[in-house]
């Protein structure tokens, strides 16, 4: 008989409902993979400002990919500036998530790449982690 955790996840049990999943991520990661992520559907980051709406796709499937609960949007504002993001707050009135996101070439080329180390870590069948 099989063990149902096996049946899963052959090699790696699956964290139980108090556990804390095996991978860890800090939320300046989440949102450079997320910006990655908006990158790699063809959209230009670079020498513009975009509504944080514009962004919120990539943020919602970025914090669903490592299994965050998405924070409040002035916590994500925040931690964007400290990643050297230009994040401009403009009335609530005009917008539902009133942030305007300016980001740096450096920045967006770092999100770039760790887009892809960690979709590439994740879909190499030859990656022991993935067995």
């Amino acid at each position: 008989m099989y063990d149902k955790r096996e049946l899963i996840e052959p090699n790696r049990m699956q964290p139980g409902l108090f556990e804390a999943p095996a991978e860890t991520v800090t939320i300046e990661q989440v949102i450079l993979y997320a910006l990655g992520d908006f990158q790699s559907r063809g959209k230009v980051l670079v020498n513009r400002e975009l509504a944080f709406d514009r962004l919120r796709g990539a943020f919602l499937r970025a914090f669903a990919r490592f299994g965050m609960e998405e924070p409040a949007d002035d916590h994500v504002a925040d931690k964007m500036r400290t990643l050297g993001i230009k994040v401009a707050e403009i009335p609530s009135f005009v917008a539902k998530h009133p942030y305007r996101v300016s980001t740096p070439a450096a920045v967006s080329e770092n999100a770039r790449r760790i887009f892809t180390s960690l979709n590439d870590k994740a879909s190499n069948p030859l990656n022991r982690d993935n067995i």
